[in-house]
């Protein structure tokens, strides 16, 4: 071999060794974790164990696709929105319109719905590509609510105030007709949660998410490396608009009804709590934090009807005292390769 070969395969072997480990690690990253199997397996375990519990369980799935979808943003690009519920409101109002329309078939409208909400959330991304992140809270607050009068507005194709309803759905698929007591409803859910959460967890483990990583911790640097960070972040937006809207169809479609409340203000700041309670940067914090929010509120509910908010507040309050890394402590306690796939895993 001569001098310029050696030369020449010296200096591409820490490329190649570099790009070796890199593979690894990614890799590694996208293992499926021990944490995620259990959670999966005791979602299925619910339906068997709580027959009585479909409409809470199908409630938890519903708000754990919303907010997964918002932490594909929040959690890996960084962009904090107050207007996530745009695309929520707007896949609702098109499951509805179309059942009560064209097709009462769930899955179509299930997709028509997403890709509709994915559209609207292409089109306004390029709004939240500008100012700070002040800016961003403020133009995300002013969509929902913008689209929020739009459907109070426009009676003559939403209903108003009165709600969207007299619509009723065709079996999922033809097969699996929605019965009284929910247990399609929620296997459906599940199903489209679960496909849901793996397709988001295959693109933020992918180099694209780490790209993002490398965006929300410093867009300067980012693009020093050539990261095209504008097209990276409306990308992600508009990902998570489709599973947003997906989100809103299901529960049109498990209730048979649509009113603005699927565009209300409160809804946009639930699924941040329930990021705040679950964590964010790892998408699993949405299902978990949905899990306690619900359960939480339901019982709150029942115990104090007039004062549960307070309480809700009170929660928030102390995570913020004491800090969910305090909390979270548990982990600790855990087998060391438990522990080690879940700190892996955020």
């Amino acid at each position: 071999m001569s001098a310029v070969q050696q030369e020449t395969t010296v200096t591409a072997n820490p490329t190649a060794d570099a790009e070796s480990r890199a593979t690894r690690l990614m890799k590694r990253r996208s293992r499926v974790r021990f944490y995620e199997i259990v959670i999966w397996l005791a979602a299925i375990a619910a339906y068997f164990v709580l027959p009585s519990k479909m409409l809470i369980l199908t409630e938890i799935a519903i708000l754990a696709l919303f907010a997964v979808s918002l932490d594909l943003v929040l959690g890996f690009a960084g962009i904090v929105s107050l207007g996530h519920t745009a695309f929520f409101g707007f896949g609702a109002y098109v499951a509805g319109l179309l059942a009560l329309h064209y097709i009462a078939e769930p899955v179509i409208g299930l997709i028509v719905a997403g890709i509709l909400s994915g559209v609207l959330g292409l089109l306004t991304s390029f709004l939240i590509l500008r100012g700070s992140d002040l800016t961003r809270l403020m133009t995300t607050l002013g969509i929902g609510l913008m689209m929020a009068e739009l459907a109070n507005q426009m009676a003559w194709l939403t209903g108003g105030a009165d709600g969207l309803s007299g619509f009723s759905l065709n079996p999922v698929l033809g097969l699996f007709e929605f019965d009284l007591f929910g247990k399609t409803g929620y296997l459906y859910c599940l199903a489209v949660l679960f496909i849901g959460t793996m397709i988001m967890r295959r693109i933020a483990f992918s180099p694209f998410g780490l790209s993002l990583k490398a965006i929300k911790g410093n867009p300067m640097r980012a693009a020093m490396i050539a990261v095209p960070a504008r097209k990276r972040i409306v990308t992600a937006y508009t990902v998570a608009a489709v599973f947003a809207g997906m989100a809103g169809a299901l529960l049109a479609q498990t209730t048979s009804f649509v009113s603005p409340d699927v565009l209300a203000f409160h809804r946009s700041a639930d699924v941040l709590l329930v990021l705040v309670i679950g964590g964010t940067g790892y998408l699993y914090g949405g299902i978990f934090g949905a899990v306690l929010f619900t359960l939480v509120k339901d019982w709150l509910s029942v115990v104090t009807p007039q004062y549960w908010m307070f309480y809700i507040g009170l929660i928030l309050v102390v995570l913020v005292l004491i800090g969910r890394d305090r909390l979270a402590r548990w982990i600790e306690y855990l087998p060391e390769r438990f522990s080690k796939s879940k700190e892996e895993g955020r």
